[in-house]
């Protein structure tokens, strides 16, 4: 589902390329009056085309970004709500073998669950 400044912002940029469309036209069409060859007005026949194309090229960036920025959006206010499991909001879950920073004191690196390396006279 697209939101609603989504498709605001591409019914604009729908709008603009409309404008720009019609301007390339009224360009060709200016131009046509005064060429006095056929390959002039095929020339600016091919220049209308070729701002046409460039008008479509920048509608299609827009609704691009347009869509970026609104999955961008959901997703930094999805990142906001979620938290990690078990970890209640203001603690810090500590990684196994690192400083704890409140008692400056180093967590066991084997697993938590194991048993303790033991020293039998062997290394």
């Amino acid at each position: 589902m697209h939101s609603v400044k989504e498709k605001v912002s591409n019914a604009a940029a729908a709008g603009k390329e409309h404008v720009d469309i019609l301007k390339a036209k009224a360009e060709e069409k200016a131009e046509k009056a005064v060429a006095r060859t056929r390959e002039e007005k095929r020339i600016a026949e091919e220049v209308r085309k070729a701002k046409e194309a460039e008008a479509k090229m920048e509608l299609h960036q827009a609704k691009a970004r347009h869509a970026a920025e609104t999955l961008q959006s959901k997703q930094s206010h999805l990142i906001g709500h979620h938290h990690a499991v078990g970890v209640h909001q203001g603690q810090q879950n500590p990684v196994v073998g690192s400083t704890i920073p409140t008692t400056a004191t180093v967590a066991p690196t084997y697993p938590l669950g194991g048993y303790p390396p033991t020293s039998h006279g062997h290394i």
